[in-house]
């Protein structure tokens, strides 16, 4: 659809992280379909990898009122932005991209491709000043979380735990084994009777109440009623229970996911599928795992893939091959460039793991994982638990093991494992016997279980992104709400 001469000029601004940016195009891949007019704000350091390693500004040709612009994160070229070093990202942020971005806001400075000035910013909700400037220039601000909507919950009732003694978490001076990291939390509304201490995101576990990183999570998250409205990629059958607390605190309240499912929906319907294969991704992908995934047996592979940010060391990784090895089973394992700490130098792989993995597996940088987790051959995820994995997976139908590294994915892996009953949480665990033990016990000694739960929930988010679903009239209603803008 061709924009209108009058149709809203949404600026996109996700947070500069793999994640982020792979649902916010799914998201301005979707109203550029609707005829809206897109600029999409990249940092220059995450264009640049799109557009080396995608067709990202082909893909997007086909849409007249769509264009990439750039602004800088204001840091070196050569930094990792992944890891401890992540965090690092939201300070450069704040003091170099604000003013930036305050200036590109002014009347005149940024029109569209068809020439309308912005008349409502899509922000990444975590970022802490699209509100402040939308609001001093009189740009409507829609926030948009990438995370799921029982993360957003628990990151807005933080304050709430601090008030109520649960935290800081003092048990986490002694050990991450203590009980006491078991205990449950009680203080936020909805959760009281599963959510643990060590389910809590990664901040929570600072000693210190003035933790910064703890700190920024939870003014951020506070500021979300203060923003037009908040995108949230889920439906409503997956998280409703969640999605009535968030609702009294965020009125304007749009779930519009699964995102990249409601847009295979959408492409089908208007273009070609191949629109929706090409991956917004900042990493270079290996398609070559396909070929060998199409010489494998029905659901014999285990995908083995800890996201874009995770950082591992070099005995963690030895424990996870150990473990995939020592199961027996066949497996994939996407290991993204730089993934792995490398303070010793390069390790001796032993003979027995190179062995094994030459008989069953297949070790490889990036892969298209929405392919992947599709593919027939494929029978489970042992994953991050990043939202964008976690979706993917449970609208593939494929059960997971999840392994989170920080911020959300805690949060995340505990309602996989005990809420919808999708998988096993290994949190914590880093030890080559658990890995043996859950990998067979996912492929095949409860894998019945697990699938039905799985089947039942994909039946589910596919309904919700087909046409009458809930997630596609949401998309709608949010399109509609943005004219008014104009």
């Amino acid at each position: 659809m061709e924009p209108e001469s009058k149709a809203p000029h949404v600026l996109i601004f996700p947070l500069p992280a793999q994640g982020h940016v792979n649902s916010m195009l799914n998201l301005a891949q979707l109203l550029s379909l609707a005829g809206l007019n897109i600029t999409f704000l990249n940092t220059d350091h995450n264009h640049n990898s799109l557009v080396l390693h995608t067709n990202i500004l082909h893909r997007f040709a086909c849409f007249l009122g769509f264009q990439f612009k750039t602004i800088p994160d204001g840091l070196p070229v050569d930094h990792p932005r992944a890891g401890d070093h992540f965090m690092e990202l939201f300070d450069s942020l704040e003091l170099v991209t604000k003013p930036i971005f305050r200036e590109m806001l002014c009347p005149g400075q940024l029109n569209s491709a068809t020439g309308q000035s912005v008349t409502c910013i899509i922000a990444d909700g975590i970022l802490s000043f699209p509100i402040d400037v939308g609001n001093e220039i009189g740009i409507p601000v829609i926030l948009f979380r990438t995370i799921s909507a029982c993360s957003f919950w628990v990151y807005f009732c933080i304050q709430d735990m601090i008030e109520a003694g649960e935290l800081p978490i003092r048990s986490m001076v002694i050990t991450l084994e203590n009980e006491d990291m078991d205990s449950l939390i009680r203080s936020v509304p909805g959760v009281e009777n599963f959510l643990q201490i060590r389910d809590l995101l990664s901040c929570c576990r600072a000693s210190n109440l003035a933790d910064p990183n703890l700190q920024y999570v939870k003014n951020m998250t506070r500021q979300s009623p203060r923003a037009h409205a908040l995108i949230l990629n889920t439906f409503e059958d997956l998280e409703g229970p969640v999605l009535s607390y968030i609702c009294t605190k965020c009125p304007k309240t749009y779930t519009t996911g699964p995102l990249h499912a409601i847009l295979k929906s959408k492409l089908e319907s208007k273009m070609t599928l191949l629109l929706f294969r090409s991956p917004n991704s900042l990493f270079g992908v290996n398609k070559s795992c396909m070929v060998w995934l199409d010489a494998q047996p029905l659901k014999s592979i285990i995908y083995v893939s800890f996201g874009s940010v995770t950082i591992m060391t070099k005995e963690e990784l030895m424990e996870f091959w150990y473990g995939l090895v020592n199961s027996k089973k066949r497996f994939l394992w996407a290991i993204r460039p730089n993934s792995v700490t490398q303070k010793d130098g390069k390790c001796q792989i032993p003979l027995e793991l190179v062995e094994g993995t030459k008989n069953r597996g297949y070790m490889v940088g990036w892969v298209p994982q929405e392919e992947v987790l599709v593919h027939q051959a494929v029978g489970g995820f042992l994953t991050h638990s990043g939202w964008n994995s976690t979706l993917e997976s449970i609208v593939a139908g494929v059960p997971m093991i999840c392994w989170p590294y920080f911020v959300d994915q805690q949060i995340n892996s505990r309602f996989v494992s005990e809420v919808w009953k999708l998988g096993m949480d290994m949190k914590d665990v880093c030890d080559r016997v658990m890995v043996e033990k859950m990998v067979n016990h996912l492929m095949e000694e409860t894998r019945e279980i697990f699938m039905k739960s799985i089947v039942e929930k994909a039946r589910l988010a596919n309904e919700s992104v087909s046409e009458g679903g809930s997630s596609y009239c949401t998309l709608d209603h949010l399109i509609k709400d943005i004219r008014l803008m104009s």
